[in-house]
């Protein structure tokens, strides 16, 4: 007869088996729901979409959101101001004029009365959002005081095709000051102070700068990287007679290349704010002014305009000075490559794939190989490694020659192209 001590042990083996497999089915269900999650929003104030406001489209997604999901916002003026504590959104207008999102909030009543969306129109906490084809506007009347329309503290954002505008400073106020990247193209930004004034790496080309007070126009923040960099390509800057081109409290490094600057600029160049009666305010700054140009256009006599790449560090070329370089490699938003598989294993009929970054999956993926094999997504949406499974055991030799045949599979990260996987070459 079993003795009742090994019967209770027999129970307790089978019920920590169960629990494992409970844990297992809840894993890969929870995966396969992320798949299935709305990838594609509509925000339409006549009722033809899903939401009439973007902060109702916003509140529906899930606070932890792994895959990249589009919010497309019908024409319209929306008055409200927003926040997006979700990463790998993106938030795109139907057309860059008339889809408007407006809200009138200086900083200094918000200080004052605070509530929980924040001091800007978009208040800005996940990292990997796009804004494009909009326009954004804190429209408060006052010329000068600080008015965010863009604050942010997240990383690689992208704003793209967007006017930006503010009458007050700190228009567009990106803050992530220890690793924050922003890629910003075909932009237009207005405001006073410091209105385009980000901490850490940021790029922006084919832009407009438009200075509504006789303050600097642009600044940065680069102290706690000495490689932290702020780039500006192929833009043009004007203003109010007399505005000046740009300041900075902290360690800055600034990149200026094919810009134009308007006749009604002050001659002043980029300097460092100090305060000689107060020293004690004065932030660190051993790294020296770096300032740097090349090929600027001006019809006033500049005379710090002068081609000096050779003076900064590792002396790029013009060309040398893209995105990638900007970030030190560590992002490339202009760059159209898709994930990659980096490795994989074959258990019987299940195919798992190990990418080089996390991926969104839209419907119901299939692979098939030169050999007609076919492969159907399992799960994995939202991370780096998928799985497949084929109607039969799997042999290595079938996979040559992979590629999507429905549904679709591409990578999270931001970027201002849709990057597809490539499945087309496994490692060896």
């Amino acid at each position: 007869m079993v003795s009742l001590k090994v019967l209770l042990l027999l129970s307790r083996v089978n019920y920590m088996k169960l629990v494992n497999y409970l844990i297992l089915f809840i894993f890969f269900f929870t995966l396969g729901a992320q798949a299935q999650e709305k990838r594609f929003i509509t925000v339409a104030q006549d009722g033809s979409g899903e939401f009439k406001t973007i902060t109702a489209a916003i509140q529906s997604l899930p606070y932890f959101n792994y895959q990249r999901t589009v919010i497309f916002v019908k024409n319209g003026i929306y008055n409200e101001k927003i926040r997006i504590d979700q990463d790998y959104v993106t938030l795109r207008g139907e057309n860059r004029d008339k889809t408007i999102l407006q809200y009138s909030q200086l900083r200094t009543d918000w200080i004052a009365n605070k509530d929980s969306t924040g001091a800007a129109v978009i208040n800005l906490n996940g990292d990997d959002f796009v804004l494009e084809n909009m326009t954004v506007e804190n429209t408060q009347p006052q010329i000068g005081p600080h008015a965010f329309t863009i604050y942010g503290t997240g990383s690689r954002t992208i704003l793209l095709n967007c006017n930006l505008i503010s009458k007050g400073g700190d228009t567009v106020s990106l803050w992530d000051y220890k690793t924050g990247m922003y890629y910003h193209a075909n932009c237009s930004f207005v405001g006073a102070v410091d209105f385009v004034c980000p901490r850490g790496w940021c790029f922006i080309r084919d832009s407009k700068f438009y200075e509504v007070k006789q303050t600097a126009a642009i600044w940065h923040a680069g102290g706690d990287n000495i490689n932290q960099k702020f780039v500006i390509v192929n833009s043009s800057f004007d203003g109010v007679k007399g505005f000046e081109l740009g300041r900075h409290h902290y360690e800055a490094q600034f990149y200026l290349i094919d810009c134009i600057f308007s006749d009604s600029m002050s001659t002043r160049p980029i300097y460092r704010v100090t305060y000689p009666n107060e020293p004690e305010r004065e932030r660190p700054f051993n790294w020296g002014p770096r300032y740097y140009y090349s090929d600027n256009k001006s019809n006033i006599q500049l005379d710090w305009n002068i081609n000096n790449l050779q003076a900064a560090f590792g002396s790029p070329s013009k060309n040398q000075i893209t995105p990638k370089w900007t970030f030190d490699g560590m992002w490339d938003p202009e760059s159209k490559e898709g994930p990659k598989v980096i490795s994989y294993q074959i258990k019987d009929r299940m195919l798992i794939l190990n990418l080089s970054e996390k991926v969104t999956v839209i419907g119901k993926p299939e692979l098939s190989s030169d050999s007609g094999e076919k492969f159907v997504y399992a799960d994995g949406a939202g991370s780096d490694t998928i799985r497949f499974f084929a109607d039969s055991a799997i042999i290595k030799n079938k996979l040559v020659g992979l590629e999507i045949v429905s549904g679709s599979i591409s990578g999270t990260t931001a970027g201002i192209f849709e990057r597809f996987a490539d499945f087309t070459r496994l490692p060896k």
